[in-house]
This record gives C-alpha cells, sequence and structure tokens, in this order.
C-alpha cells in the first residue's frame, strides 16, 4: 500500500495560538506579547537563535518537568474540525488505497505536543525540547528546531529515518524510487515564514504546500505569489471545509501517482534483470 505523509507546523497551524500563550504564560503572570519581546531582546542581546532564546527564558521564568510541560498540553486548543480531521482523513486515504501518516515539524516544544489529545494522532513529533536531571527537571535544551533545520525532517520521513540520532544512514546514498516516501507523497500544511524552506522543498520536489491562516491571507497570499505554496486556505479542518476537498484531491493525485510508480519499478527491475544476463 502507498503511503503518503501529511505534515504539520503546529503553533498557529493546528492551534489558533502559540503553545506556551495558553497556560505557561499566564503563569508566570506575564502577557504574550511581553514575554516574546523579552525573548526577542535576549536573541538580540546575545545573537542567540531565538528558539534557544524562549528555551532559556521559559527555564529562567519557573522550574520545568517532563511532566508540568505535557500538563501544558492539555489547555491546547485547536481550529474547528482539527479533532476529527485525522480520522476523516486516514478514511478517505484508505478508501484510495493508501495509508495515511501524520507528522508534526514544529519550533513549539515536543513536550506540551505531547501532551494535548491529539498526540496520539502522529508517527512522529519532531520539535524542540529540554534534557531532563536525576529529578525529572528540565535543565537544557537537547534540540531546537528552527526554520532551516525543519528541512532535515522532510528528509527523515522521506527515507524512513524517523531517530533523530541516527545521521549516518540519513546521508547515504538511497534512490529515489527506494525511499519510504517519495516528497510526491508529502502534503505540507504551515502558516507563516517560518515553515517556507519546508514548503518550497516540498513543492520544488512534487509534493503539495498549503499556506493556511485565521483572518487575514495577507502572509500566505505572498507566498502564493512567489511560488513557495500551491493552495492558500482558511483553517478549517470540518468535513467538507475546502481545506479537506483540497487535502483530497492532493490523495487522490498521489494514489494516481503512486500506481505509476509502482509501474515505473518494475520496469527497472526487468531492465537490470535482462542487463544482467548479457
Amino acid at each position: 500500500m502507498a503511503i503518503a505523509a501529511m505534515i504539520y507546523d503546529f503553533d498557529r497551524t493546528l492551534s489558533p495560538k502559540d503553545m506556551q500563550e495558553y497556560s505557561f504564560i499566564p503563569h508566570i503572570g506575564m502577557d504574550a506579547p511581553a514575554f516574546w519581546a523579552e525573548c526577542q531582546a535576549f536573541a538580540k542581546q546575545h545573537k542567540a537563535d531565538r528558539i534557544l532564546a524562549y528555551m532559556y527564558k521559559m527555564l529562567e521564568k519557573t522550574p520545568l518537568t517532563r511532566n508540568t510541560l505535557m500538563e501544558l498540553g492539555r489547555e491546547i486548543e485547536y481550529f474547528p474540525g482539527v479533532t476529527d480531521w485525522f480520522q476523516r482523513i486516514n478514511a478517505f486515504g484508505k478508501s484510495l488505497g493508501i495509508e495515511v501518516e501524520h507528522y508534526i515539524i514544529s519550533s513549539g516544544l515536543r513536550e506540551i505536543i505531547e501532551g494535548t489529545s491529539i498526540a496520539h494522532e502522529f508517527k512522529e513529533i519532531f520539535a524542540a525540547f529540554f534534557v531532563y536531571d536525576e529529578q525529572g527537571r528540565a535543565v537544557w535544551p537537547a534540540a531546537a528546531v528552527n526554520y532551516t533545520s525543519k528541512t532535515q525532517f522532510l528528509f527523515r520521513i522521506n527515507k524512513g529515518i524517523l531517530d533523530v540520532t541516527e545521521d549516518q544512514a540519513l546521508n547515504e546514498y538511497t534512490p529515489d524510487e527506494r525511499r519510504r516516501i517519495p516528497f510526491s507523497h508529502m502534503i505540507y500544511i504551515g502558516d507563516g515564514l517560518t515553515d517556507v524552506p519546508c514548503m518550497k522543498l516540498v513543492k520544488r520536489s512534487g509534493g503539495i504546500s498549503i499556506g493556511v491562516y485565521q483572518e487575514s491571507a495577507a502572509i500566505v497570499d505572498d507566498m502564493l505569489f512567489n511560488g513557495r505554496v500551491d493552495f492558500v486556505l482558511s483553517a478549517d479542518y470540518r468535513s467538507g471545509s475546502p481545506l479537506e476537498q483540497t487535502v483530497r484531491a492532493a490523495l487522490m493525485g498521489i494514489a494516481a501517482q503512486s500506481r505509476l510508480n509502482d509501474k515505473h519499478i518494475a520496469h527497472l527491475d526487468q531492465a537490470r534483470r535482462r542487463a544482467q544476463r548479457l
């Protein structure tokens, strides 16, 4: 059975706000603009990566454990239709002979996402996360995922190498037709400029990139005009929405392409056998 990968950013793609804004920032007695401004000032002062800057500030503001971070995930809200989106898309894919896998590539925190009610829907969650000491307290960033490093995870999905500590196999040569999920079988959904490298890579490699918006489509419209996305749609995941209709059409295209790819691989194998007999 062919495999299609649905790949999502998280903040402002599946959820209307940055994940820290639901309970972490109110818990430390700040409002969201003030917290993010402090993170930005810290990053500028120290010429630090912006993701590492917000992780540092979170640790500075209050003690964190894996459990407390996962608890924050329980407060996350979603765009309309998200909670039953995965079941509907999986069922439609199955009707086409496609297994749909869902992935997150986010600059947010993996621990918070793992605490959400939809975490079980994802085959893998690629996001920033912490190192913990013997008492379970977060002490250091284990990984930070920024807008450029996001693209490496597309190659991990492409080759089926999901262990982030495995680099050798990731960089070994694999013929395109032998990769687990071709880029042409990927659908990437994101909301803003931090998604641009992934969107461009997927789009230029034959996949589909979708920019979603809440109220104003200005940012994603610019990405459409500049050839960075294929479609611009409201972040409405409900049954029958334009977003669902577009994803269904993309999956139908993947199903047709998969049948052609199977024929192509069969012809390659036949040609190799003939060459060996010469």
